[in-house]
């Protein structure tokens, strides 16, 4: 009786964006972290309750609750989670319990919910959400607050390498109102997104990437030198956390970007693939 999900390393495109019904949304688009997930194991018990842990984990518990009281004849118990990433760095982390949590629930009640029904709950629970519950590697625009995908962009990212960094420690990542500046820039980059991902474009995406960065920070003169300095594609980050990371070809050395991240005074957190989803 078990469930997991996975994590992210923050976003590709963050903004707001307009969908078919003219409404104006927060919107984003996430990079993959192969193979950082958190686990979930529900342990039924007596009484109606359910508690999660170890630690502190409020969104996950109303998770627990809010999955429950959707399944007929729900029991109580406990949810133990382990994996995952570092909180307050706008890698997921919460969505990331939350979504482990209701099919952990789930499972233990015989039930697989979809993941749209999975993505109403998360949002239920923390108010905003990450697309974590779509768990093959489509990239999507999805609406946070909303839980729905405003639209299916692509099968999948063209080849990435990513060497990863943070720009400062673990902040607190509350649900932000929708973001009305830039809207017409916006509107430019998911269809220059939408055109390099139909090419298959790696540097088209990154270039997207690096202008999302730009519109949503202001502090990314080291990231930007250790990018120029690297030669890398572009950079991207969180846009409600400090994980940022240097997007390059597959073919290229993650070593000399890494040494341009250390020249900035930056720290490397690792390098990974993305797109194909081979192991870096």
């Amino acid at each position: 009786m078990s469930g997991s999900c996975p994590c992210h390393h923050g976003e590709l495109l963050q903004g707001a964006f307009r969908g078919t019904d003219g409404v104006l949304r927060p919107g984003l688009v996430t990079l993959p972290y192969p193979g950082r997930r958190v686990h979930a194991r529900f342990e039924p018990g007596p009484g109606p309750s359910i508690t999660v842990g170890p630690g502190h984990r409020p969104k996950a518990a109303r998770a627990a609750a809010l999955t429950r009281a959707r399944l007929a004849d729900g029991v109580g118990g406990r949810v133990v989670l382990s994996g995952g990433v570092a909180p307050g760095l706008g890698m997921g982390s919460s969505t990331a319990d939350v979504v482990a949590t209701i099919r952990a629930v789930a499972c233990g009640h015989g039930v697989q919910l979809a993941a749209a029904e999975i993505a109403r709950i998360a949002v239920a629970a923390e108010a905003a959400s990450d697309p974590l519950m779509f768990d093959d590697v489509r990239v999507r625009l999805f609406a946070p607050r909303d839980g729905h995908v405003l639209e299916t962009l692509a099968d999948a990212l063209p080849p990435l390498r990513v060497v990863g960094s943070v720009l400062g420690g673990p902040v607190d990542t509350p649900a932000t109102a929708p973001p009305l500046r830039h809207e017409r820039a916006y509107a430019i980059l998911l269809a220059r997104l939408r055109a390099a991902l139909d090419r298959g474009d790696a540097a088209g995406v990154a270039r997207v990437a690096t202008a999302s960065a730009r519109l949503n920070r202001s502090d990314l003169g080291p990231l930007l030198r250790a990018a120029e300095r690297a030669g890398a594609l572009g950079v991207q980050v969180a846009h409600s956390g400090n994980v940022a990371g240097l997007l390059l070809d597959p073919a290229d050395d993650p070593g000399a970007a890494a040494a341009a991240l250390r020249a900035e005074g930056l720290p490397v957190t690792g390098a990974f693939l993305v797109g194909d989803l081979v192991p870096a």
